[in-house]
């Protein structure tokens, strides 16, 4: 092992066994030894699958990779920057994987493959990046996909916030199968999966931004099974949207006037925890606009809604399941609010962030 003469160059320039409690440095970005050892030693350890350690820079779909007879092929890309790493209920391991599944199941599509980017900064703890790479595996593993190509770089310390994620799905859905925002119609119900604003509210809280303890947990989870089942039973489901960034009025203008509809949320009935509640109306946050990472809003025919209620209610991650509201009418897309005092507000998109770096 030598060190370099070079004054901005620092540490180590020859391959190094990775060591318990170590760190990322800027060797493991170089594409030679160090980066082989991280790729082998930590990434397939948790990753690894035989189309991942093939080693090869790209994956090469063919038989059972590729999209049956009757299907299409459905591609979403996100990526994951929220802070802290790890918070109540979640981590920006498991984050990058559901909602990313979640993207591609929005559409009544199957998520099959991910593939997956990181960027690491020097000095990031290997442990602290295993822990990661463990909880992706288990949400792999729940949501039934494979991370089938991946890549590393690392940059120097300072130039980034310890870890960077961005994932791409790939999954099917059946040809013909239009699942999308611009299909609301008039005299659709809307339904929610569970209560609002979870995720947002716990991510604050590991931040210390509070001023005082809560019990709440980020609701991040795979959607995939459940989306699967609902389409199955019901056909003719109109839309179906993760409000993640925004909340749910944001999500809800947007299909809005994807459509050209005006939507009708009725507020009593918008399922919000005791403890989200409480601390919204501390911190002067409105609850419909706040972040969540495993609710799925579901649009489809009046006389389907009920039934659909049921079927949600008796899933994982539906067990909380409420209607919310209607689609009322054709417009330029709008939404309205009916209050617990029977009068009603218009609610437009969320102008900035407020919470930033939240997924």
């Amino acid at each position: 092992m030598t060190e370099t003469n070079y004054p901005n160059l620092q540490g180590p320039v020859c391959p190094l066994p990775l060591q318990p409690g170590g760190q990322i440095v800027i060797g493991h970005g170089s594409g030679g030894g160090m980066t082989r050892d991280l790729i082998v030693n930590v990434f397939q350890k948790y990753l690894g699958n035989a189309v991942l350690n093939s080693g090869n820079d790209s994956a090469l779909l063919n038989g059972e990779l590729v999209a049956p007879p009757g299907y299409q092929l459905v591609v979403s890309t996100d990526a994951h920057v929220v802070f802290p790493l790890f918070f109540p209920g979640g981590d920006i391991g498991r984050l990058s994987v559901c909602g990313t599944v979640n993207d591609v199941a929005m559409l009544g599509a199957q998520p099959k493959y991910l593939t997956a980017s990181f960027i690491l900064e020097e000095g990031f703890s290997i442990d602290e990046l295993e822990k990661v790479l463990a909880s992706m595996r288990d949400a792999c593993a729940e949501a039934g996909v494979q991370i089938i190509a991946a890549d590393t770089k690392v940059t120097e310390k300072g130039k980034a916030d310890k870890l960077f994620i961005t994932t791409t799905g790939i999954g099917w859905a059946p040809v013909g199968r239009r699942i999308t925002g611009d299909q609301a119609q008039p005299g659709d119900a809307v339904l929610i999966s569970g209560a609002l604003g979870n995720h947002g509210i716990a991510v604050l809280q590991a931040r210390g931004n509070l001023g005082f303890q809560s019990d709440v947990q980020s609701d991040t989870a795979p959607l995939n099974h459940l989306t699967q089942g609902l389409c199955a039973a019901f056909p003719d489901v109109h839309v179906m949207r993760d409000p993640t960034r925004g909340g749910l009025a944001t999500t809800l203008v947007e299909i809005a006037q994807q459509s050209s509809v005006t939507i009708q949320l009725d507020e009593p009935e918008i399922p919000i925890d005791a403890s989200v509640r409480a601390a919204c109306d501390l911190l002067g946050l409105d609850t419909l606009y706040l972040a969540n990472e495993g609710k799925v809003i579901v649009i489809l025919p009046e006389e389907h809604a009920e039934d659909a209620l049921s079927f949600l209610r008796a899933q994982k991650y539906g067990e909380k399941a409420r209607r919310i509201g209607r689609v009322i009418a054709r417009s330029s897309g709008q939404l309205l609010l009916g209050t617990a005092l029977s009068t009603t507000r218009v609610l437009d998109m969320l102008a900035g962030e407020m919470l930033p770096r939240i997924c």
